[in-house]
């Protein structure tokens, strides 16, 4: 597999990062084909058996199996590491696939994790169900207050897992300042980046030493596939995280990889312009409700702080309605564009209602405590026009009695 200059891949850090999207980590075939190959096949055969014994034991460059390694999703791969500045990248099959590795790859019991409250619902169970299963203890704290990761650090913290923006509350942590407590304390700082994406938020720069993504969202950001990426140097992968990723199978199909790559071309496009016109969303909204959250927002409770790490606001749009569940349900029954789902990032706008759907597993008080109340509705916003968005809104917040 070669580029169109003859070498084995084409990865240039000197390339604008548009560029890097559209081409970096490309491999073409003997056939010189303009978009990807898709290579759907398990396996690769050898021309001897000294070949194959050389390639198992890594003495070798060359695929193995699909489960490890493929050339479709390699690609993929690749791109994702010279986006995020990573030196490596793993594509698993799911965005909790990826959480998971993250965290199970490099903890055994007796280790302990500190993680800020505020994570997507599935990545809570993580910490309150899943780990202590097998002897890993996890102390969760108020993700905004850095004196209280100081204090929840043992000697047996291994990690630091947070999430910023928070889902769905939009909460921000000082990733520097949090990634500095870590590695004062010897400990890896995880970070999930769904929110952000990598066009507008980059952790590694500011101390992480692990960067997650549902690839589901913003990255393929057009509902179709399912797919998830880990990020960390190479001495993470080889220690602990390849070795998980080889022998669990939680590795990213080639279909889905090629899919992705093709999401990556249009990522920064479609995430700049979809902030655009969440700006204009959460303006509009603004003018009928006391609490609309957009990080962009001059009045939004951290702004300066999301501002420092991120380059613009986001995507999505938080608001509480005053009626709790029953209004909140009457708005989004009476949407007439916007999608009532569970996605987001996606380029179709769509509502969540966090309490009854992505964070329900939660415990009240739990949910209560980290501020999703039955009112609370997340808006992703997508590529259509914001003048229809907004006119969609209006006649919802109408039905729904909101005045």
């Amino acid at each position: 597999m070669k580029d169109r200059t003859g070498k084995d891949r084409t990865i240039s850090s000197n390339w604008a990062r548009q560029t890097q999207m559209v081409r970096a980590g490309s491999m073409r075939s003997n056939l010189d084909e303009m978009s990807e190959a898709l290579f759907l096949t398990s396996g690769f055969a050898y021309e001897t058996a000294e070949e194959a014994e050389a390639r198992f034991d890594g003495r070798a460059e060359g695929f193995t199996y699909s489960r490890q390694t493929n050339p479709t999703v390699a690609m993929f791969e690749e791109r994702m590491a010279v986006l995020e500045g990573a030196e490596v990248a793993r594509a698993t099959g799911t965005g909790m696939a990826a959480m998971t590795a993250s965290l199970l790859a490099g903890l055994k019991a007796g280790d302990h994790v500190v993680g800020a409250r505020a994570l997507f619902g599935s990545c809570r169970w993580l910490l309150d169900e899943l780990l202590p299963r097998y002897g890993i203890e996890t102390t969760l704290v108020d993700g905004r207050d850095l004196d209280a990761w100081k204090a929840a650090a043992t000697s047996s913290t291994k990690v630091f897992f947070l999430e910023t923006p928070a889902n769905p509350t939009l909460e921000i942590i000082d990733l520097k300042a949090v990634a500095d407590i870590a590695h004062e304390n010897d400990a890896l700082l995880v970070v999930d980046n769904v929110f952000a994406t990598p066009v507008l938020q980059r952790p590694m720069e500011l101390g992480a030493d692990i960067v997650c993504y549902s690839a589901t969202k913003h990255i393929d950001g057009q509902g179709r596939c399912l797919g998830g990426v880990v990020l960390c140097d190479k001495k993470f992968d080889e220690d602990f995280l390849y070795p998980y990723y080889r022998h669990t199978g939680c590795a990213m199909s080639p279909f889905n990889a090629w899919v992705m790559l093709k999401g990556l071309e249009t990522l920064s496009l479609r995430v700049r312009a979809m902030c655009d016109s969440a700006e204009t969303v959460a303006a509009a909204m603004a003018d009928r409700l006391s609490d609309v959250r957009h990080p962009a927002r001059k009045d939004f409770a951290q702004h300066t702080l999301a501002m420092s790490q991120m380059s613009r606001g986001g995507t999505m749009v938080v608001t509480e309605l005053p009626g709790g569940r029953e209004q909140a349900f009457a708005f989004l029954n009476a949407l007439e564009i916007i999608d009532i789902s569970n996605n987001l990032g996606d380029s179709r706008s769509i509502a969540t209602h966090p309490w009854s759907t992505t964070h329900k597993a939660l415990a009240e008080d739990a949910r209560l405590e980290l501020g999703i109340t039955p009112g609370l509705l997340r808006l992703s916003v997508g590529l259509e026009d914001p003048t229809d968005l907004v006119a969609d809104i209006a006649r919802a917040l109408d039905t729904a009695g909101v005045r």
